[in-house]
């Protein structure tokens, strides 16, 4: 994979970056988002598939690009496909920092060390071409302000910024609210980058880890039915049917 094209992480990221702070709007959901552009970036290059609310890799071929590769070996290592909730929702603490460095290694954007309070240390990050994120920013507007159709990129894009909650920071204020509405509504222009956004916001919302609790009780729940009607069919054949319903019902 070239760098002629911004990889959707890597716009992702600079869309969340903040010129006037120098750090990354939504920090606490960006890891997510950044996870589901993975997901989308694999998609565009061929590498992976949805089957249904899950990822299959087809090509296990690297990308070129590092910060992907390492995405798509830890898929092509689970053997089968997996969903993106769980996907998104596993352990990707730390992607926005692993970013921040990757973008700034690309000359994307440069750090700039400082310190708070005059004690502790810190880095903000400024972007390197102002024009470039100007023209991230650009697709999203055109698309948004004239109702056509966006490409799937830029399609994906917006409904991965949205489910982070990156429209108030794209779009602020009362005046931003109708933008905001109309870079929700984009989701619907790209099927998977629409399900990886879905599954970001369900990810949030806890949902995977629900999910994964009420498959294990229904699994527990069927293992404890078929026990107790085993032993309900032993207890049948040994002391007789009578007995057998008295210790179901203690059960």
């Amino acid at each position: 994979m070239g760098k002629s094209r911004r990889t959707v992480p890597e716009e992702l990221l600079l869309l969340a970056l903040d010129p006037t702070t120098g750090t990354t709007a939504q920090p606490q959901t960006l890891d997510l988002g950044l996870a589901g552009a993975q997901l989308v970036e694999l998609s565009l290059a061929g590498r992976i598939v949805p089957e249904g609310d899950r990822i299959a890799v087809v090509l296990a071929r690297p990308t070129g690009d590092p910060t992907l590769d390492h995405a798509l070996e830890l898929l092509r290592r689970r053997g089968s496909p997996v969903r993106a909730a769980h996907w998104i929702g596993g352990p990707r603490l730390g992607l926005r920092q692993t970013y921040l460095a990757h973008l700034e290694r690309c000359g994307m954007v440069t750090a700039v060390p400082g310190q708070v309070c005059g004690v502790l240390p810190t880095t903000r990050y400024q972007a390197s071409d102002d024009c470039t994120n100007a023209a991230i920013k650009q697709r999203l507007d055109t698309a948004i302000r004239t109702g056509v159709p966006p490409d799937p990129r830029t399609a994906a894009l917006a409904a991965l910024a949205h489910s982070v909650g990156l429209g108030k920071h794209l779009y602020p204020g009362n005046e931003g609210r109708s933008s905001r509405s109309r870079l929700r509504d984009l989701i619907r222009y790209d099927p998977l980058g629409g399900m990886v956004a879905h599954a970001v916001m369900d990810v949030q919302n806890g949902l995977p880890a629900q999910q994964n609790r009420s498959d294990q009780g229904s699994s527990a729940t069927g293992t404890s039915r078929s026990a107790g009607s085993s032993g309900a069919r032993a207890a049948g054949r040994g002391t007789g049917g009578r007995v057998a319903a008295s210790r179901v019902g203690v059960r």
